[in-house]
């Protein structure tokens, strides 16, 4: 299996995982350092194709894994989560930017209020598997705006 197929397949593993945790809860594997800290801007944008992109802060401490930021956005029935983009952070201690975008059906978001979660997680090697472990989680109401 290449590489990348590899990636996709424990990120989408580890995204099921986060998906399935009740909301407010805290997710096993959980690194409780108080520095390692995501934020979302209160403004997300939302062009007319759909596309949703989101952004804000994180920090984290080194990692035995590669860890990665991702968000989602819900919109009216919290239960319902649109996961948007993700990427590799960098965790060496400073504070980042990130920002995530991705393909939503045009008919399912709008503008106006919304909620977005964002997580740090890592991929830990235990053994032959890359297990999820949370370096920081955080939820913020936002507002999408057309553009």
């Amino acid at each position: 299996m290449p590489l990348r197929s590899a990636l996709v397949t424990a990120l989408g593993a580890a995204a099921l995982l986060c998906a399935a945790a009740p909301a407010g809860a805290t997710p096993a594997g959980t690194v409780t350092d108080p520095s390692e800290t995501v934020t979302v801007d209160t403004v997300g944008r939302l062009a007319s194709d759909g596309s949703v992109t989101l952004s804000g802060t994180y920090r984290c401490a080194g990692g035995t894994g590669p860890v990665f930021i991702s968000s989602s956005v819900s919109q009216g029935d919290s239960r319902v989560r649109h996961g948007i983009g993700g990427g590799l952070a960098r965790c060496d201690g400073a504070e980042h930017r990130w920002e995530n975008s991705g393909q939503v059906s045009s008919e399912v978001l709008n503008a106006g209020a919304a909620h977005v979660e964002a997580t740090l997680t890592e991929l830990r090697p235990t053994g032959f598997l890359l297990l999820p472990a949370f370096h920081a989680v955080t939820g913020q109401d936002v507002t999408l705006v057309q553009g």
